[in-house]
């Protein structure tokens, strides 16, 4: 049987961006229900194109196609505060990836999740493993931290999300259980919110692991 591995955050009050609260009650109303106010960037989440401009594709336009497929893992080991992640960290995946595969960067950060560090102080993708996804035509890219780089350096933060997303990168951020998938390979599964004009979206993550 197949080992399904979610990768997904659970979304809560406690969570930046999020605010949940009741609409109505079992007692009151007759059943129970929620409104939700997320940010399309909170938790595990898709980006599209539309968010830094590199083209006009909206998350509810990207080819459902896209969100399945086989994906590498890819172990980075004990990562530093704000390390720039490059071409020679994939090690010998760097040469066996395929044009349509996916890269799931496993860095351990998700352990910081409600820490300041998490946000402050994430890994990030280099200029030259960005540009080398793009040449490789990788389909998703998929990191732990919130943002694939340094989200309070608006100058990187912005070349790095444009040279993916213009590359036709799907970027996937906030992922969890990477440290639990034991295969080196896998089938991806990223299903963001059909949001209309949406720049990005919570997205559902799973891995299905033979």
């Amino acid at each position: 049987m197949p080992n399904i591995i979610d990768l997904t955050q659970r979304y809560h009050n406690d969570m930046p961006g999020v605010h949940i609260s009741a609409a109505r009650s079992l007692d009151e109303d007759g059943w129970n229900a929620s409104t939700l106010e997320i940010y399309s960037h909170a938790g595990t989440h898709m980006d599209a194109p539309y968010h830094f401009g590199v083209t006009d594709e909206r998350i509810d336009q990207i080819d459902p196609a896209r969100f399945m497929g086989p994906a590498w893992i890819v172990r980075l080991g004990q990562v530093v505060p704000r390390q720039l992640i490059g071409v020679e960290d994939l090690g010998d995946i760097a040469e066996k990836v395929k044009a349509g595969d996916s890269l799931l960067l496993q860095s351990g950060w998700s352990q910081k999740i409600g820490s300041s560090q998490y946000r402050d102080e994430l890994p990030r993708i280099s200029e030259a493993l960005a540009k080398w996804c793009v040449e490789k035509k990788i389909n998703m890219l998929g990191v732990e931290p919130p943002s694939v780089a340094d989200v309070n350096l608006l100058e990187e933060v912005t070349r790095i999300h444009q040279i993916l997303l213009g590359g036709d990168v799907i970027i996937l951020e906030g992922l969890v259980n990477l440290e639990t998938i034991k295969a080196s390979t896998v089938k991806l599964i990223a299903l963001p919110l059909k949001i209309k004009d949406g720049d990005g979206a919570p997205a559902r993550v799973i891995v299905i692991e033979e």
